[in-house]
């Protein structure tokens, strides 16, 4: 079925307004569900967790989201590095609610000017808290079917085992259609095994679209192969790329204000992947990056992989790799 991911910073009180909470792990899913049958339109709200102590968890949610909702208690430098991380993560659609604590204000031509700069002009600001349905419903019109023809990607965040079914992992289709006994590769590692079934929202499914989160359980494999930030591809897939070391091009965020130089670390998030990484030269917005293991990772995505660095203090964001490839 259609799906609109939405990655949303927001108390936990305005997502119960918006839907129904799912699951809860690093973050949280709230789902809303309208129509039936063929018509039917789902929208999955995904909280990150502990941000901004914790930055992992957002990341996460950007990684696999197409709009997004901001609300915004008050301004502070937490605010700002949430925008700038919506925008690197080139989300062009998205709502910033202004909701004050409760005695204090908020100026929105500031929180305006705010947005413009971290490159989210296209984001609506509300004054006030707006009708749950109004948000849904500019969401809703948001959800595409349209098939992609293109190899299948599914994106690992959780795994276990099930007592008479074996390995199953749960994470989200991040391009194409995986269906029901695709013989499938496993990275890293390269494992090969067969789709034993498929889960959509806990309905049993032949096949699974782009955008969805799915249950994939796996035979023909042994049960420890399995990790967050594992990627399921099609048997002789290209889709992925291996690489020890990565020429990068970085849309450096606009608040950053630290110069990255030879020897920082670095952290690359993509497809729910999150890899240090040591930077080996620098010129410019151009990079030469060593991982601490070899990495498979996509060349080309409409999703660009989010490069951070977690001990920049409040701006923690570099920006978004534009262009990666072996080194």
């Amino acid at each position: 079925m259609p799906v609109l991911n939405v990655a949303v910073l927001a108390t936990e009180s305005l997502l119960r307004s918006l839907g129904k909470i799912s699951d809860s792990r690093d973050v949280e899913s709230y789902i809303y569900k309208e129509g039936e049958g063929t018509e039917r339109r789902v929208l999955s709200m995904i909280r990150p967790l502990k941000h901004p102590e914790s930055l992992r968890p957002l990341l996460s949610a950007l990684n696999v989201a197409d709009s997004g909702i901001i609300e915004v208690r008050e301004i502070n430098a937490a605010v700002g590095e949430a925008m700038v991380a919506y925008s690197s993560s080139k989300l062009k659609n998205g709502h910033i609610i202004i909701n004050p604590q409760e005695g204090d204000w908020i100026d929105p031509d500031k929180l305006s000017l705010i947005r413009d700069q971290a490159g989210l002009n296209s984001w609506k600001i509300h004054d006030s808290l707006p009708d749950p349905h109004d948000i849904r419903s500019e969401l809703l019109s948001r959800v595409r079917d349209d098939a992609e023809a293109e190899d299948f990607l599914v994106s690992i965040d959780q795994h276990f085992i099930v007592k008479g079914i074996g390995l199953v992992g749960i994470g989200y289709v991040r391009s194409g259609m995986i269906r029901k006994h695709d013989s499938v590769e496993i990275f890293p590692g390269g494992h090969v095994g067969v789709v034993r079934s498929l889960q959509v929202m806990d309905d049993d499914v032949d096949f699974a679209v782009t955008g969805d989160r799915v249950g994939v359980a796996l035979r023909g494999v042994q049960d420890n192969i399995l990790d967050k930030g594992s990627q399921i591809v099609s048997v002789g897939s290209k889709i992925l790329t291996r690489m020890e070391k990565s020429e990068v091009k970085v849309d450096m965020s606009v608040f950053q204000k630290n110069v990255l130089k030879n020897g920082d670390i670095v952290h690359m998030s993509c497809d729910l992947q999150f890899i240090v990484g040591r930077i080996e030269s620098v010129n410019g917005a151009n990079m030469v990056i060593v991982w601490d293991r070899p990495i498979d990772v996509r060349t080309s995505s409409k999703k660009p992989p989010l490069l951070v660095q977690l001990d920049a203090g409040p701006m923690r964001i570099i920006g978004s790799i534009t262009d990666i490839h072996p080194a």
